[in-house]
């Protein structure tokens, strides 16, 4: 993120000091000029402008330098770089299934395919990168932030909001008949599900809680300690002024979890004694 972002803005401004319109016409993906030796095109897709509100592409752009600098020190460099190239890939494939797809119509000239993918296909930036919001969501689930730099809210919820926005837009286009378009939020999805679902699943089982090893030995501690108190009779015994609950049954004994083995404490010993190793 810290080339993706940069690379991002500088594409903005260009784009926004291009009279032309071209600028974009350049970066963006398309599977046959591709073919045609426009191989950048593979990679330039990636740092198209996000919207033309020069405040709503800065706070996206914050954003997503946030959410994946803390999804790398987290992850580590290789997988968050397996994550997000990955999901390129992803989109990558798509267009270029669908390419094959649409040329291999019966009556669709290439040329008149060519015109027409840049204004039926839309692979854009956004959607790979809101998908790093489900897996900053996923670990991060109760971490607070500053919505707009000034309501308070939890990632979570900010998540069931993001995943709002894409069903949204898969609605939306597939009512409006643009089914090429609708699929673009499912495949952005892809490389969440592929580097995040297995935890997902994990979490989602029913936890069988278990006592601790330590419980379970100390519950065992009293019959091991009246076994070995050698018929004399006491149930607990302190090790270190010799009290017994006999001997003092107003007295509360406990065992200590440091020591080495089980060993008996009273109440004013619990906490004050040197530790058996």
């Amino acid at each position: 993120m810290m080339y993706i972002v940069p690379i991002s803005a500088l594409v903005y401004i260009f784009d926004m000091m291009d009279t032309t319109g071209m600028l974009l016409t350049l970066l963006a993906f398309h599977p046959g000029l591709i073919m045609r030796g426009e191989i950048w095109r593979l990679v330039t897709w990636i740092f198209m402008p996000l919207n033309n509100n020069l405040f709503f592409t800065a706070l996206m752009l914050f954003f997503y330098f946030s959410i994946g600098t803390t999804l790398e020190r987290v992850w580590g460099t290789p997988k968050f770089t397996i994550y997000y190239i990955s999901g390129v890939l992803f989109n990558i494939i798509y267009g270029f299934a669908l390419w094959l797809i649409l040329s291999g119509q019966p009556g669709i000239d290439t040329d008149i395919l060519s015109i027409l993918w840049f204004g039926v296909v839309r692979l854009a930036p956004n959607y790979l990168n809101l998908s790093m919001f489900f897996a900053f969501a996923a670990l991060f689930p109760d971490q607070v932030i500053r919505f707009y730099f000034l309501i308070p809210i939890k990632i979570k919820w900010l998540a069931l909001i993001n995943a709002g926005f894409f069903a949204f837009s898969i609605i939306t286009n597939v009512i409006a008949g643009a089914y090429v378009n609708a699929f673009l939020p499912v495949v952005a999805l892809l490389n969440f599900f592929l580097i995040c679902g297995y935890d997902m699943l994990r979490n989602l089982r029913p936890a069988v809680a278990r006592p601790s090893p330590q419980a379970i030995n100390f519950k065992k501690a009293a019959r091991k300690a009246n076994r070995e108190n050698d018929g004399r009779h006491y149930r607990h015994k302190c090790a270190v002024c010799g009290k017994t609950d006999t001997s003092h049954p107003e007295l509360e004994f406990r065992y200590c979890s440091k020591c080495n083995g089980y060993h008996c404490f009273c109440i004013e010993h619990i906490n004050n004694h040197v530790h058996f190793q």
